[in-house]
């Protein structure tokens, strides 16, 4: 693939800008193949995992998400996913489970079109979080 052709990188910046480049040049069937192999949203053990971790680690204290919003997110995931086609992503990164029930429900309002490019633009920043830490650069962009 172009990305490993290109080795080596000068620098952690110029390897995530080529990964960025070759991202947003790709088409839609590659995309959704890449949505298709991201972890989905809707179980709700998964989620209460996930949430009490999240909080542990980002917020120093274990602030587990009610059920009430579980259940939510878990719901609107399924909506979503039929509604569009592809599973919903977002860079959850500092999101607690309240803020990405609330996205959801905002983004369920858009057009296919636009999903796909929120969710292309939301699997950047995923990858690009993913590059930084292992390499370990601190400076995460939300």
């Amino acid at each position: 693939t172009r990305l490993l052709a290109e080795r080596p990188f000068k620098s952690v910046q110029a390897l995530t800008e080529l990964a960025s480049e070759i991202w947003f040049s790709v088409n839609e069937t590659a995309w959704l193949e890449a949505f298709a192999a991201h972890p989905k949203i809707g179980d709700l053990d998964v989620l209460r995992d996930k949430y009490a971790v999240t909080a542990s680690l980002e917020q120093g204290q274990v602030q587990q998400a009610s059920d009430a919003t579980l259940h939510g997110l878990a719901d609107l995931n399924q909506l979503y996913e039929r509604r569009f086609g592809f599973i919903f992503i977002v860079f959850a990164t500092g999101k607690s489970a309240e803020a990405m029930l609330a996205l959801l429900k905002k983004r369920l309002n858009n057009n296919r079109n636009l999903e796909l490019e929120t969710n292309a633009l939301e699997q950047n920043k995923i990858t690009l979080l993913r590059l930084r830490r292992l390499f370990q650069v601190d400076k995460i962009e939300s």
